[in-house]
């Protein structure tokens, strides 16, 4: 036969459990012909590239990014990061700034919440250093702002304004019932942060696409899962509308599978409408959408996400969007649309909700239960509920660059000292049997730092950074972040980051692996990653990069 590519002499890591040590591979017309021993190639003809045993491994899958939303982060001038030693010296350090720069309709500060030690600002307190125009503060992990009364104006946010989903996203009322200007998660603050978005131009939108997929050729990711924007549906379909042209025009260089995001059981009717009519809208060769994506609870650090046990320091539990008998019900209309579930499920009782909805619907459905059910983040989980997941064929998505555990303390006031030394067990569930996936989840592009697949392989190897990990210097934790026995392997990162990734996505006859018959989507290194140091491992990149046989890198 003969063949477009032939190459033998290389160390290939195939991701394909009957095979999962090659030394040679043929492609033929975008797709993996052969893939064995050298011995093999005697049935090709054509150039013969020996690679003098440089490592091969199938193109990356990111099975949890956000490619619209950051589109907008990137033109929403959350500029200034302020750090101050709690709530009066931040106040004076931010009036600082508008006095020295003065004129601006709205003056936007990007603040962790660490710094306010345990303090909190309300609307009274930025209008006193900012009475004449609006003010926005971003909370660090972007799940929730502050605003002063110019802003809450803006947006037509009064005391009678109902909240998005009470008790999970929502705007922070005092004893009296009055707005603070504290706006808590997606549904109620992303319309707020993203102002303005709508009105992006093509060009401005086709930079910053351009942006993030100049970063997947460099770093070989071929295959992600959107997963979406809560609150601000018409600008997530703005973004998809322009990647759908980008794909006919030949443009898009990486599998995008996308998703329609609610946030509450009573948008669910209308989700369904919306995800069908997006299955069939945006239905190009390198985009496809047939996933609701769900935000089932929110994060630790502003006590959204939804705790079995309450926390240590407030008492209370958060709140999940949906209850298991709702969840279950809306699972069993998926199964019958041949539609799949993505859910944002950060705290024990979250994923619980999920897990218990899923078990009621297989009990009913039996064998025509087919929906692939992915919980996502995962930091922490009930030791009941670990061995569900592969019981449940529930997929467990980890975002391992999270997993080095970078403000301890916090954790420790949040959920007590058993519950924060036992956060982000990936290893268990990947010994239990359940299917376990790799991401990189960030709304912002930030230079692409947290993007990179390999910094979430050190550190799902490591749970740990150093000054030698390619990430923020503020990141640097340099010591285990326990429990220390739920470091993966080298091998587990990369089986998690490919085919693992693949069967979430339901392309695994496609993609995922280096298997004949699948597209040629695979990377090469000049240095042997199964025995590469895993300090460090975050530097590494692909010398060339092939995405459904063509080199794009």
């Amino acid at each position: 036969m003969k063949a477009d590519q032939i190459i033998k002499n290389a160390k290939i890591f195939t991701s394909d459990q009957d095979n999962l040590l090659a030394s040679a591979l043929a492609v033929k017309d975008g797709k993996f012909v052969y893939v064995g021993d050298e011995a093999g190639l005697s049935d090709f003809e054509g150039e013969v590239t020996d690679l003098g045993g440089k490592f091969i491994m199938p193109g990356i899958i990111d099975s949890h990014v956000h490619v619209t939303m950051p589109v907008g982060f990137e033109y929403a001038e959350i500029g200034e990061r302020i750090e101050g030693n709690g709530k009066q010296d931040i106040l004076n350090v931010m009036a600082d700034y508008i006095s020295k720069n003065p004129g601006l309709g709205c003056y936007k500060f990007y603040l962790e919440k660490k710094y306010l030690n345990g303090e909190d600002f309300v609307k009274e307190d930025l209008d006193a250093i900012c009475p004449d125009a609006e003010l926005q503060i971003q909370e660090g992990e972007g799940h929730s702002i502050w605003i002063n009364s110019r802003r809450l104006d803006r947006f037509g946010i009064t005391d009678d304004t109902p909240d998005p989903v009470p008790g999970l996203s929502y705007y922070v009322r005092d004893k009296d019932g009055h707005v603070t200007g504290n706006v808590i998660e997606g549904s109620a603050e992303v319309p707020i942060i993203l102002d303005g978005a709508m009105d992006l131009t093509e060009e401005q939108i086709d930079t910053v696409l351009q942006g993030w997929i100049d970063f997947c050729v460099e770093a070989g990711v071929i295959g992600v899962f959107d997963a979406g924007i809560p609150g601000f549906p018409a600008f997530h379909e703005k973004v998809y509308q322009y990647l759908r042209d980008m794909d006919l025009q030949g443009r898009l260089p990486v599998y995008i599978d996308g998703c329609y995001v609610i946030s509450a059981n009573w948008e669910a009717e209308e989700g369904l409408k919306e995800l069908k009519r997006f299955r069939s809208e945006y239905n190009t060769e390198h985009l496809k959408i047939h996933t609701l994506k769900i935000f089932m609870d929110g994060t630790q650090k502003i006590h959204t996400a939804a705790m079995v046990t309450p926390y240590a320091d407030t008492g209370t539990t958060g709140s999940t969007a949906f209850n298991k008998e709702d969840l279950a019900e809306l699972i069993k209309t998926l199964n019958e649309e041949n539609l799949d579930l993505h859910l944002h499920t950060v705290g024990e009782n979250a994923s619980r909700v999920v897990l218990d909805a899923v078990e009621m619907a297989r009990n009913e459905l039996g064998d025509d239960y087919h929906v692939k059910v992915t919980c996502a983040h995962l930091e922490v989980q009930d030791d009941a509920d670990l061995p569900r997941f592969a019981e449940l064929g529930v997929t467990a998505n980890f975002t391992p660059w999270w997993h080095a555990g970078e403000d301890r303390d916090l954790c420790l006031s949040l959920l007590g000292e058993d519950r924060a030394w036992k956060q982000f067990r990936c290893k268990t569930l990947w010994d239990s049997g359940a299917l376990v996936t790799w991401s990189s989840d960030n709304i912002a592009y930030m230079g692409f730092i947290p993007w990179n697949p390999y910094l979430g392989m050190e550190i799902g190897m490591t749970r740990n950074s150093t000054e030698k990990t390619n990430v923020f210097d503020f990141a640097w934790t340099n010591d285990v972040f326990p429990p220390e026995d739920e470091c993966m392997n080298i091998e587990e990162m990369l089986l998690g980051y490919t085919i693992n990734g693949a069967k979430q996505l339901g392309i695994e006859d496609a993609k995922g692996s280096i298997a004949v018959g699948k597209d040629a989507d695979f990377l090469v290194f000049d240095q042997d990653l199964l025995a590469a140091e895993q300090e460090g491992f975050s530097n590494h990149l692909p010398r060339d990069v092939y995405f459904c046989g063509k080199k794009i890198k």
